[in-house]
């Protein structure tokens, strides 16, 4: 068993950079069969390795003081200095981790990529705010792309900034490049992934999203805004070419707005690269690895079992489901268009994703089951029961009444 990180970069290995087993084998240093299990299997391993405590947590902040004034301070110096006991072996790796923290950044960004190299990810918030239903309206979010090589945009509005809305969000904008490159850059955003100690953490449905995909992940590092020039200012042209004078029914409406005027945009002349983004797309998605037949199942999911009132709550909001089931263990899934409820093989509830807040849902048909449901209660036959009549004179008798 590997976890799911090795499980994650075997599969991008094999799909996104061609390598053998092997190879890859050899590279990560595990077995072959290993390997071979983690290309078969497109579900990551299901356990989570707990992280031990080290010799060197007491001495962290000793660490990173010294390497506060003096980031090149080799680690032999820093166990003298620290009065380090043990062997210098982790000490050295820890050393190793804080590091990069200390050290001033680079100035230096690369402006030129291969074909399907990356493709630079990014959340914009439009100023714009959306009806939602039930008079309600918010300024919502939109996962946007852009492909180093050709300039190729792509974006798609979501509900929220939770992962499986932005997971889903970029499915969207893969469906529109046509394919899954190599390497998504992102920011540190808190559902994707983090700089901790040194070296990117990603969160673990990511990793799980990334390793069905085959591709690898860049997150860019604090105080780092050039890492993602290319998406920042591709955010800029929606905000000065897209938005203007137009206006929104609800989110959908606003997704087909801006993926027709996509069309448009991405056959334009790019000034940065002196060619046509959506004539050189080709050439990246010859390069990249083309969409799995199945894609990775992103949606939000719950188990609970359905109580009396007979509706379940996702997010804020109450939606119905079949009464005749209350009691019952159901399994609920929402992605970004349907909120579903199954029970066992059965569906017993399907409902438009309702994005306003603090709403009842009601399904008039689970409303018709709950009548019918009580009529079949109050239309039972009475029982007929024979009732003795007791003789007058026994009640004067236990009185003692003469």
């Amino acid at each position: 068993m590997i976890n799911v990180d090795d499980w994650a970069e075997v599969r991008r290995l094999h799909f996104a950079e061609k390598l053998g087993i092997k190879t890859i084998a050899r590279r990560l240093g595990v077995a072959r069969n290993t390997v071979r299990a983690a290309v078969r299997s497109t579900d990551p391993p299901h356990y989570e390795r707990m992280r031990r405590p080290s010799l060197v947590d007491p001495f962290e902040p000793a660490i990173c003081a010294l390497l506060k004034d003096c980031p090149t301070m080799p680690a032999t110096v820093i166990a003298e200095r620290i009065d380090w006991p043990h062997g210098i072996t982790i000490l050295r790796d820890r050393v190793a981790e804080l590091r990069p923290l200390f050290k001033p950044p680079d100035p230096c960004q690369r402006t030129s990529y291969r074909p399907g190299e990356l493709v630079q990810f990014d959340l914009w918030q439009p100023e714009t705010p959306i009806p939602l239903g039930f008079d309600q309206q918010e300024k919502l979010w939109v996962v946007t792309a852009v492909s180093g090589f050709s300039r190729f945009m792509a974006a798609w509005m979501v509900p929220t900034r939770a992962g499986y809305d932005v997971m889903a969000g970029m499915l969207h904008c893969f469906e529109q490049l046509g394919a899954v490159p190599r390497t998504v850059v992102w920011d540190g955003e808190g559902c994707i992934g983090q700089w901790r100690g040194g070296r990117q953490v990603l969160t673990e449905d990511f990793q799980r999203f990334r390793g069905a995909l085959g591709t690898g992940v860049r997150l860019c590092k604090p105080r780092d805004p050039e890492a993602k020039g290319m998406n920042e200012r591709a955010n800029g042209y929606y905000e000065t070419s897209f938005l203007p004078g137009r206006h929104f029914e609800d989110i959908g409406d606003f997704n087909h707005q801006l993926t027709t005027w996509l069309t448009r945009a991405n056959r334009r002349r790019h000034a940065g690269i002196h060619a046509v983004p959506a004539e050189l797309v080709h050439e990246d998605r010859g390069a990249m690895r083309p969409l799995p037949p199945v894609l990775p199942d992103v949606a939000l999911r719950l188990s609970t079992r359905l109580p009396r009132d007979h509706y379940v709550r996702v997010e804020t909001n109450d939606y119905s489901v079949n009464p005749r089931v209350v009691g019952r263990r159901i399994e609920v899934r929402m992605d970004l268009d349907f909120v579903v409820v199954t029970c066992g093989d059965f569906e017993v509830a399907r409902h438009r994703r309702c994005l306003a807040k603090y709403r009842t849902i009601l399904d008039p048909a689970h409303a018709m089951t709950l009548r019918m449901m009580r009529a079949e209660e109050t239309q039972l036959p009475a029982m007929e029961t024979d009732v003795e009549e007791r003789d007058l004179a026994d009640y004067d008798r236990a009185l003692g009444v003469a």
